[in-house]
Formats: C-alpha cells, structure tokens, sequence
C-alpha cells in the first residue's frame, strides 16, 4: 500500500502551510509549463491521481471537462477537497494508486501533479492508466526529478560560486528512498528519468513531451529565492498519448 504520509498530522500541517496548498495552482512555480501540456478539456472526462485538495480538479471543470474524478489515499487531503467543491461533476473517491483498477476507455484525460514518485509499482499503474485512456487520449504528469530523489544525504554546502552544492548518492540504484520532509520518514520511489520514459514506451504511450522544468527568469525576477533552482531542476514533466 501506498505511504499515506499526509494523514501524519505533522506532515499534513505543514504541507497545508505550503505556497501551493494555500494559493492552489497558481502558487506552484511550474504550473504555467505543466499547463501548457494539456489538451482541450472541453467535453473530456478527466482523472487526477493524487489530487490532493482538489486545485486542478476544480481548474479542469472550469475549463470545460464534463466529469473529473479525483483519487487520493489521504482522508484529511479529501476531506478538504470536499469541503471547498460546490460541483457535482467533480468526484472525490479515496484509493491506493497501488492497487487501483480502471475501467477501459473512460478518460480523456488522465493528469497528476507530484504523487508518482511515491509509487512503488509504476509499470502496474501506468498499464492501467494506458488501459483507461480512450484512443488519443492524453497523460500529463510531473514527478520530483529523479535528481531530486536520488538523495540520501540531506546536508549541502555552497560552492565555489557561492551556490548550494548538492549531494547525489546512487542515481542508478532504484528504489525507495527515505527523507526527512515536513515529517521525518517520508518514502519517496526513486528511479532514473529513463525509468520513467522507457516504462511508458513499453506500455505502447506515444510520448509527446519531457522537461526537466526549472524557473524562467521572469519567475525569478518575481521570485529570487527560485534562483537555486537553476542548479538542478526540480520536476520532470511528461506529455503522452495513448
């Protein structure tokens, strides 16, 4: 089963303090890129895994999709999705994307945003997202780069150019990886961007799209502190068909 981290009160505390937990999409720094990337949803059934407090759920509907159902293995993530929803074409239903089973060709659209990097069987999800994808219909998502995962040493130090220098330990040694984030013990799935690209060509996606996205300098001009992200990009975004 799926880590269910953000039922841990410590964690979920301060992950609702977050920028992006409090103003939606518009406080995640990539979302301009990852919006980009989608379709037309006008008339679209869309499914959101990992949704989460329901942001892109809502963002989907106002922007023609006819149903949208939002899975997440969390009840307190859930319970604030419903609280802040009036829409009865918006579906919140808690699962384990470990385990979940779709129904064949029912999306249109099948769209996550930072939740498959704690999936440890990806192969198994992805055939199933394939599967439940009508014909030309599109996955999105975006994962914590692998860069980003492959850490097992939180400790970094500035370099030569007086930037954060920081430690990457086992790139291609896959496998769960524990840090210390908001709450101490969170596991997150490590596995190489060539992992994530090879498994959907596997499963038969057309692949439309990769970026290891990092901030543009008019984001950094409203925001210095996304400087450092410069150094090492921070998701990797991926558009496909099947």
């Amino acid at each position: 089963m799926t880590q269910n981290i953000y039922d841990n009160e410590e964690f979920f505390e301060g992950y609702s303090r977050l920028g992006r937990s409090v103003e939606g999409l518009d406080g995640a720094a990539e979302w301009p890129a990852l919006r980009a990337l989608l379709p037309d949803l006008r008339g679209l059934n869309v499914l959101d895994l990992g949704c989460g407090f329901g942001w892109f759920c809502r963002w989907a509907r106002q922007n023609g999709a006819a149903h949208v159902l939002g899975i997440d293995v969390s009840e307190r993530m859930l319970a604030r999705s419903r609280a802040t929803t009036k829409d009865g074409a918006i579906t919140y239903t808690r699962a384990d994307m470990e385990q979940l089973e779709l129904s064949p060709a029912s999306f249109g659209l099948v769209y996550s945003s930072l939740a498959l990097h704690y999936i440890e069987d990806l192969n198994r999800l992805m055939s199933q997202v394939h599967r439940s994808l009508v014909p030309g219909g599109s996955l999105v998502f975006s994962v914590e780069h692998p860069i980003y995962t492959a850490p097992t040493d939180p400790n970094w130090s500035l370099n030569a150019a007086g930037r954060r220098s920081w430690p990457i330990d086992g790139y291609l040694d896959e496998g769960p990886r524990s840090t210390d984030w908001l709450a101490r013990g969170v596991i997150k799935q490590h596995r190489t961007v060539a992992t994530y690209i090879n498994t959907l060509l596997r499963l038969g996606f057309a692949i439309s799209h990769v970026e290891e996205w990092g901030p543009t300098d008019a984001q950094i001009a409203a925001r210095p502190t996304l400087a450092d992200e410069r150094q090492r990009p921070p998701f990797l975004l991926v558009a496909a068909r099947r």
